[in-house]
């Protein structure tokens, strides 16, 4: 379960607040630390069931706590238009998923800094309240001010220039005002932050060697945590720099096929069959599909991509598309749908030439396109036809490809298996969210455009076809 998930237990401003599982083992270990340091302080001024009562009150308070901190950045962040997903409570205390990054250096700062200042706020208020509560009794005045230390503490903490502490946030938003580069500012406060995992790591292996016990431990924690964080952005700026430089004509595959107008119906269908014959019912004599079983093996052999948009079931494999042209110059392409429309007797007097669709009507994008643009298109398409400068299609690109070549970019080099797989299922290896990362360059500026690319025009009644005449 990740960190981002959990039981729901209500919303707040419409933001989900869920609670993982972890979260119970910290409550219970701060129980047992809160009921301690009571025991110490208020020895002889309470009872021990009243103890481990207010232990747990103070445990639960704390946590309180951590949620308006992450209450204090979703508000900020969704007055910047910013759509926060949830908040989760969890072993190293809350955290908020937001969709993005704010798009500006100063709503970021802002952002950043609005949990530690709610967590100053708590412990300016806690800390007067502490001395009035001490009159009335000694046990809530040791609790208040016990509260009040500790978002203290929390406020400093989350102050430390580092990723992923609001500290690093800020120092990321502040370089990125000042240079113009928030790729700049990333990298210089997951620096800082690596420094700190690495001290933290430091310090806790050395109190846990003098006997620190719980200390040291939560250092050492705390710094595996962040060297954990700091590994993932630097991949993800890697990732980032390989959408942006690698073009769409680096990693284009050639999924279709090239038919002339004026092939027959009955030639496109034993073209299909060539691409699924695993998927397609028995051919009768002549190695062509008849009569009912060729409705329905067209309808379930998979050959024929939507030209509306839509995407494939998951788990179906594409199959190739089929572009027409007409003595070297494109007119077309044609799904499967005469095949099932039409009986089968009609196949050999009927041309492909007669039911064609526009190229338009396929989602493309120009080679020389960045990939974070193909990316972008690829979440709401299952594949697009690459055009030339000319405008005339040399290829077809696909999340697996898209996700192959960033991860070779990565040193990774992926067997050939879990490759074909991810093509059969339409989607990127290893679970990439490159759509995602897609979106949020788009949405912090790291890109140069704010928009997608829409469908080009397929250079269909002019230009000829060149080497696409023939079948791949």
């Amino acid at each position: 379960m990740a960190v981002g998930e959990g039981w729901q237990l209500l919303k707040i401003r419409g933001i989900p607040l869920r609670i993982h599982p972890t979260w119970f083992v910290i409550l219970f270990v701060a129980t047992m630390a809160f009921e301690q340091h009571y025991r110490l302080s208020l020895a002889g001024q309470a009872s021990p069931g009243l103890l481990w009562a207010v232990a747990l009150v103070t445990a639960v308070m704390l946590f309180v706590s951590v949620l308006l901190h992450e209450l204090g950045h979703s508000l900020v962040a969704l007055a910047h238009g910013v759509q926060v997903r949830s908040i989760t409570l969890f072993l190293l205390g809350g955290v908020a998923s937001v969709e993005r990054e704010c798009s500006t250096a100063m709503g970021a700062l802002l952002v950043a800094a609005a949990g530690p200042a709610v967590s100053f706020v708590l412990a300016i208020v806690l800390l007067a309240l502490g001395h009035p509560a001490s009159h009335l009794s000694p046990v809530l005045g040791e609790m208040v001010n016990q509260l009040g230390a500790l978002n203290l503490v929390l406020a400093l903490f989350n102050l430390l220039p580092g990723l992923p502490l609001d500290g690093g946030l800020i120092v990321k938003a502040l370089v990125w005002q000042f240079t113009g580069s928030q790729r700049r500012g990333l990298e210089v406060a997951n620096a800082c932050g690596r420094l700190l995992a690495y001290f933290a790591i430091f310090m806790g292996s050395l109190l846990l060697l003098r006997g620190g016990g719980l200390a040291g431990a939560w250092l050492l924690l705390l710094g595996w945590f962040g060297l954990g964080a700091a590994r993932n952005q630097h991949q993800l700026l890697k990732v980032q720099q390989a959408l942006k430089e690698i073009k769409v004509k680096d990693v284009a595959q050639r999924r279709f096929r090239v038919v002339e107008a004026s092939t027959t119906l009955r030639q496109l269908s034993r073209l299909r069959l060539e691409d699924a014959p695993s998927r397609a019912d028995a051919p009768d004599g002549d190695g062509l599909l008849s009569g009912q079983q060729s409705q329905a093996a067209q309808a379930t052999s998979g050959a024929g991509v939507p030209l509306n948009g839509a995407l494939p079931a998951a788990g179906s494999e594409l199959s190739d598309w089929i572009l027409v042209c007409d003595r070297g110059r494109w007119r077309g392409v044609i799904d499967d749908g005469p095949l099932r429309e039409l009986p089968v007797q009609r196949w050999d007097s009927e041309q492909v030439g007669d039911h064609l669709r526009p190229l338009n009507s396929l989602a493309s994008i120009n080679e020389a396109a960045p990939l974070w643009q193909a990316a972008l298109q690829l979440e709401h398409n299952p594949r697009l036809l690459v055009l030339s400068p000319a405008g005339l299609p040399c290829g077809t690109v696909e999340r697996a490809e898209l996700g192959d070549s960033v991860l070779r970019r990565l040193g990774l080099r992926l067997p050939a298996p879990l490759l074909a797989t991810a093509r059969r299922q339409n989607g990127y290896p290893l679970g990439l969210a490159l759509g995602q990362i897609a979106k949020g360059m788009v949405g912090t500026g790291d890109v140069g455009s704010t928009s997608v690319p829409g469908p080009q025009q397929a250079g269909q009644d002019a230009g000829s076809a060149g080497e696409s005449g023939t079948s791949r």
